[in-house]
């Protein structure tokens, strides 16, 4: 207990000041010291004992959209990298996506909804285990990796990547759908959403994208070292989320015209395309992720259970 308040002591003023960048005049976060002191800090203490010098320890961080896995996964390499004095890298699945040239030819090939990114098949699987293997390796170098540009639709110019200097000891690999497990086939053939109905009438896209789940995903996804899961009560409370988090992007990007805001009818289309590996995410993250936290109605972390030790 003494500890925690210690940690607390030494990061509260990062931690607030970052959670207040995030906020907006009307959208406040409500019980910011609670959540760092009771919920993130105790993660944090379960990931450091976990390391150690030899290989980085990779942290996957799940959720559905709008849960706030940007927020949760920055306060958390803050308190790691502040109090435990490790070396923290975070970044998102979504720097991994293909490019638009690519991801064009794919929606040729297989099929038009290829074209949205989000789904599994959409991101760069062999840049994703080529950085996995490289940030492992013991003669490690300085590593460029991608930043994924969403108001273009494409990957930024190389000159702005992020750029790796030093080995970490941690990574934080957040994404919606990472750690996400195929369905059986048979549930496939249900439509859950008007988008699936008419667009993917013959189960085309949603087979692709749960057969890429059960080769290349699994195969990504058993690289982590442990999993943590943001879990909402259900996809409708996530949709509520997501037009929040938009109304904010408009908020912050008033001055900046040229950035493409979505509004209700766009989140809700947009999220249809989550909502089939999310729904089940939901269902079944619970069974395997490492650490659950679970979310109330009012978009805070009500409990956290620890499933692995």
């Amino acid at each position: 207990m003494q500890q925690l308040s210690l940690c607390f002591n030494k990061v509260k003023k990062d931690c607030i000041r970052f959670i207040k960048s995030q906020e907006t005049v009307t959208e406040k976060f409500i019980a910011k010291e609670k959540m760092i002191k009771s919920f993130l800090i105790p993660i944090c203490f379960w990931i450091a004992k976990k390391t150690n010098n030899k290989k980085p320890y990779f942290v996957g961080l799940a959720g559905g959209q709008g849960t706030g896995k940007t927020t949760i996964s920055s306060i958390l390499k803050i308190i790691l990298t502040k109090y435990f004095k490790l070396k923290v890298f975070k970044i998102s699945i979504d720097d991994f996506y293909k490019i638009r040239k690519d991801r064009i030819l794919l929606s040729k090939k297989v099929h038009p909804m290829l074209l949205t990114r989000g789904v599994p098949g959409t991101h760069d699987i062999k840049m994703m285990l080529s950085f996995f293997k490289k940030i492992k390796s013991k003669r490690f170098k300085n590593l460029k990796v991608p930043l994924f540009n969403k108001a273009a639709d494409d990957r930024f110019n190389k000159k702005y990547w992020h750029n790796i200097k030093e080995r970490p000891d941690v990574i934080i690999f957040e994404g919606w759908c990472v750690g996400a497990k195929p369905e059986k086939n048979i549930s496939l053939k249900r439509s859950i959403n008007s988008m699936e109905k008419v667009n993917d009438a013959k189960f085309i896209w949603r087979k692709f994208v749960n057969q890429q789940l059960k080769s290349k995903y699994k195969n990504l996804y058993s690289q982590l070292n442990c999993l943590i899961y943001l879990k909402a009560k259900n996809f409708n409370l996530l949709q509520k989320w997501r037009l929040k988090q938009e109304h904010k992007l408009w908020l912050k990007s008033k001055k900046t015209p040229k950035h493409k805001i979505m509004n209700k009818k766009d989140v809700v289309n947009f999220m249809q395309t989550y909502q089939r590996i999310t729904e089940n995410m939901i269902k079944m993250m619970p069974k395997y992720a490492s650490i659950i936290m679970h979310l109330n109605s009012n978009h805070q972390i009500k409990s956290t259970l620890y499933r692995r030790k």
